[in-house]
């Protein structure tokens, strides 16, 4: 990787296997907004990024060098040799092998476990660009005010103290009393987000699935996306329709075979793997 400093933008030169817009629009993360083509603004850990792709280059801009190595590259995992990921998994796998060439830019982003949290529980029953909606409008409402006229995500303190009432007027629907439960047990300490870093992955699971309305699906993508548990794969009915489609010849297999062949097959690379799939599978959707 590299990358220079011009006044207040980071310059990447060295970006052959990482595409933005894949990267943020394949549904692990949703603040974010897409400016013009192949130029983005995100909000992510507190902190405001204006980013432009080009054919030779990626422009960080609005921020500092510091920012950039502390914040940025950790999340959007920039020091991972991506391009050794995609050759492992297409080594044997014709499937993968056609997937990471139609998605070979994404990155698994290296968000905040609470903001994860709270945004999948949002994403129940509900589609993407309302939920770019409701994590907006809470950042607005119980948010702290960053740069670019941008609101940080709330706290779990400051989510404790929403009403459900006030949380309903954010169009959180049902999720409003998930949400709000999640809150008031992270800020008491009553649930420590930070324990899960030190917790096997399947231990992880367990912890997280003790707060309602986090199933399975929910917990692994604060694994994946949030604690870089690579080695997940969260699975919806999406992914179980495309997983069935391309590895049990169209007929029904349960979560848990799934799984298993998940990890048989892809390792500690099924998060990735479930990322190709899940952005590949969109160009079947007629056929699943």
């Amino acid at each position: 990787m590299r990358y220079t400093l011009e006044g207040d933008t980071v310059i990447l030169t060295d970006c052959t296997n990482f595409n933005i817009a894949e990267t943020l629009e394949c549904g692990q993360c949703f603040r974010y907004e897409k400016l013009t083509e192949n130029e983005y603004h995100i909000i992510a850990h507190e902190r405001s990024l204006f980013i432009r792709q080009t054919s030779e280059k990626i422009l960080f801009y609005k921020t500092i060098l510091q920012e950039f190595e502390d914040i940025w590259i950790p999340y959007f995992d920039l020091n991972r040799d991506y391009r050794a990921v995609k050759e492992t998994l297409a080594a044997n796998d014709l499937v993968m092998r056609d997937a990471v060439e139609h998605a070979g830019g994404i990155h698994i982003l290296r968000q905040d476990p609470w903001e994860c949290l709270v945004s999948f529980i949002i994403s129940q029953n509900n589609n993407i660009p309302r939920i770019r909606k409701i994590t907006d409008a809470l950042a607005k409402r119980f948010g702290r005010r960053i740069e670019d006229d941008a609101y940080a995500f709330p706290t779990t303190d400051e989510l404790a103290r929403a009403s459900l009432d006030e949380l309903l007027d954010c169009k959180t629907g049902f999720r409003a009393k998930y949400i709000s439960e999640a809150a008031k047990k992270a800020a008491s300490g009553e649930f420590d987000l930070n324990a899960l870093n030190d917790m096997p992955s399947e231990a992880a699971r367990e912890a997280l699935m003790t707060i309602k309305g986090v199933g399975a699906k929910i917990a692994d993508c604060v694994l994946l996306f949030a604690l870089g548990r690579t080695e997940v794969f969260p699975t919806d009915v999406w992914i179980k329709r495309v997983s069935q489609h391309f590895y049990f010849n169209k007929q029904d297999a349960s979560v848990t075979e799934i799984h298993k062949l998940a990890s048989n097959r892809f390792g500690e690379y099924a998060g990735f793997a479930q990322q190709y799939l899940y952005v590949y599978a969109r160009e079947f959707q007629k056929n699943l």
